[in-house]
């Protein structure tokens, strides 16, 4: 029976979710926070205090993709930190960057390529950061 959820360790789950908030913070407040606010064609993102949606939101996110990933590297068997780096890069960028960019074609985004830019590497990133967290503590 398919049942990988029994032997993964929920600590390295709540731990990655924790590092991909953290890092989320960073990108998106610190380290990319005017580039982000061009690719949405706004200028007021920081003089704004985000609404709680903004902040949990993410969060629940983050989490529902590290406990997939922790499901799926169970699933796989992947226990070392290079077979995680693989299958997060391979993941990252098949599923996280594409889906980003494909969300960001809109007509209410409107540099759609440059938003891709700005969010598809934190995703990458994020997922890199979760699958090594989950396999470095199994």
């Amino acid at each position: 029976m398919f049942n990988p959820t029994l032997s993964i360790n929920w600590l390295a789950v709540l731990v990655a979710s924790l590092a991909l908030q953290a890092l989320g913070a960073a990108w998106y407040m610190a380290l990319f926070k005017k580039p982000y606010a061009k690719a949405l064609g706004r200028s007021d993102l920081g003089a704004q205090k985000p609404a709680p949606l903004f902040i949990v939101g993410p969060m629940v996110c983050g989490a529902v993709v590290t406990v997939t990933n922790a499901v799926m590297m169970q699933a796989l068997g992947i226990g070392t930190v290079g077979s995680a780096l693989l299958f997060s890069a391979v993941v990252g960028a098949g599923y996280l960057v594409s889906t980003t960019v494909n969300v960001a074609i809109n007509p209410n985004i409107p540099r759609p390529l440059f938003y891709g830019a700005v969010n598809g590497p934190f995703f990458f990133f994020s997922n890199i950061l979760s699958c090594t967290i989950i396999v470095a503590m199994h």
